[in-house]
């Protein structure tokens, strides 16, 4: 017994037939999850289906006429040693949740890209010009113009009017004010771990509508936890950071690996939050990776 997936059922079943080495017909197949275009082209579903031989159709099909039998093209043996390469590849580097891959870490582990930055001009001098620094964004805000209650009222009503069209099955969407200028929207339900998508693009992808939507209209910032990604995520940079924090204490400056996608935001919060004394600021390698440097302000 095998589980495939693909784009469409009709590759799941090509695929298992190729894998079971036997035909179609000799197949006894059910169908897991079924293919779904997904709404506006972000919530695709892939096919994906539990296939076995069944013993009685093969043993029918044996006793056919050969001239009766369906010859079939197989592919050359250079190609498959290729495509199972490569998902034992695949398969070695990611983990399955709820038939979603997801990446082992969000952590890059790049020390000699970013060695060769530093050594380029990177360093741990504090740049006051650094175009990554968010320490002025809070004072755009004016909070005495901003009712978040009757924000998380209408955002609760229009985001589940959106949500209610899509092919997942998820709960009633819960938003709630996580500060008073942070409104928390909680996705849950048996498909609520699809929205993260592999190597978590779907989880971005809708953070970055989500953002844009909420904090254009209603001058707020957003927090968005799907099937508990968020929390599991910060309860990994947390650890992670356990080291950098080390060697703050000890040396009085360091620096993150890469970062990537909402892990950077989560270690900057964090790290601004133990070191209010320290310049804690984001940096970007040549190839755009980002990464964060925490080092003392200029003595004048």
């Amino acid at each position: 017994m095998i589980k495939i997936e693909a784009v469409t059922l009709e590759e799941a079943y090509k695929d298992a037939a190729a894998a079971l080495k036997c035909s179609v017909t000799e197949m006894a197949v059910e169908v897991v999850q079924a293919p779904s275009s997904g709404f506006l082209g972000l919530f695709k579903k892939t096919a994906i289906i539990v296939a076995t031989i069944d013993k009685k159709k093969r043993e029918e099909a044996s006793v056919e006429p050969k001239e009766q039998e369906v010859v079939k093209k197989e592919k050359p043996q250079k190609e498959q040693r290729e495509e199972t390469q490569e998902i034992e590849e695949e398969a070695s580097t990611h983990t399955f949740l709820n038939d979603t891959i997801m990446p082992e870490s969000f952590v890059s582990d790049q020390d000699e890209d970013l060695e060769e930055d530093l050594a380029s001009g990177l360093d741990y001098t504090a740049d006051y010009d650094d175009a990554y620094d968010e320490d002025g964004l809070d004072d755009t805000l004016d909070e005495s113009s901003v009712d978040i209650n009757a924000i998380v009222s209408e955002v609760s009503r229009e985001i589940n009017n959106l949500f209610k069209l899509v092919c997942f099955d998820i709960e009633h969407i819960e938003v709630s004010a996580y500060d008073e200028q942070t409104l928390l929207i909680e996705f849950k339900g048996e498909d609520a771990a699809l929205l993260i998508g592999k190597e978590g693009y779907r989880y971005k992808a809708l953070s970055y509508m989500l953002f844009n939507w909420i904090n254009a209209k209603y001058n707020v910032q957003l927090r968005l936890e799907i099937a508990e990604f968020l929390k599991n995520q910060e309860e990994s940079v947390g650890r992670y950071l356990t080291s950098v924090c080390e060697n703050i204490e000890r040396d009085g400056r360091a620096q993150t690996k890469i970062l990537d996608g909402v892990l950077v935001q989560i270690a900057l919060k964090e790290l601004r939050e133990r070191y209010p004394q320290k310049y804690v600021v984001i940096r970007s390698t040549r190839d755009g990776l980002k990464y964060i440097l925490v080092n003392d302000y200029h003595n004048n």
